[in-house]
């Protein structure tokens, strides 16, 4: 924002503390009034004909921009993307471990991707790896969504899991 001498309009509209519209003056005559209140000059509408200026303290003006930005970013979720490996012939208490795993980062809000890794000649058998993110997926119907479902990427099959929309 353009303050106080930084202002290169001949004109502007003034707008003083209260509010209130002072009229079209000179860039000069505007400054000699934010300095008698010991405010600041702060260009407000630029693209406007005339350039339409706010007498106010731009200092705290600043302080209370900053405080809202802080408070904006404070209230936003980050989510991060945690994955779950898996193989196609997992064992059972390995699979609870992982499903175990993959509920604690749901619940937490993180979306989660499980993938099955196919190795040596298992990759002919890719309906085993597609059950076992189906039951992947079934275990935790009560806590995601599939956002993807079980697909093929080179010699892994993936799946995405969101977590349910809190309401």
């Amino acid at each position: 924002m353009n303050v106080n001498e930084k202002i290169r309009a001949r004109e502007v509209r003034l707008i003083d503390v209260n509010g209130e519209q002072l009229g079209v003056k000179s860039r000069n005559e505007a400054l000699d009034i934010a300095a008698n209140a010991n405010l600041d000059l702060v260009m407000v509408a630029p693209n406007a004909k005339p350039p339409v200026c706010r007498i106010m303290d731009y200092g705290k003006y600043r302080y209370e921009q900053q405080k809202k930005e802080k408070e904006a970013r404070k209230n936003q979720t980050i989510i991060k993307l945690k994955e779950v490996r898996l193989s196609p012939g997992i064992e059972e208490h390995d699979f609870n471990t992982k499903l175990r795993n993959a509920r604690k980062f749901l619940t937490k809000g993180d979306k989660v991707k499980a993938s099955v890794r196919f190795r040596g000649r298992a990759i002919t058998h890719k309906e085993l790896g597609q059950k076992v993110l189906e039951r992947l997926a079934d275990e935790c119907q009560d806590v995601a969504t599939i956002e993807t479902k079980p697909k093929m990427e080179g010699r892994n099959m993936f799946m995405m899991l969101a977590p349910l929309a809190e309401k």
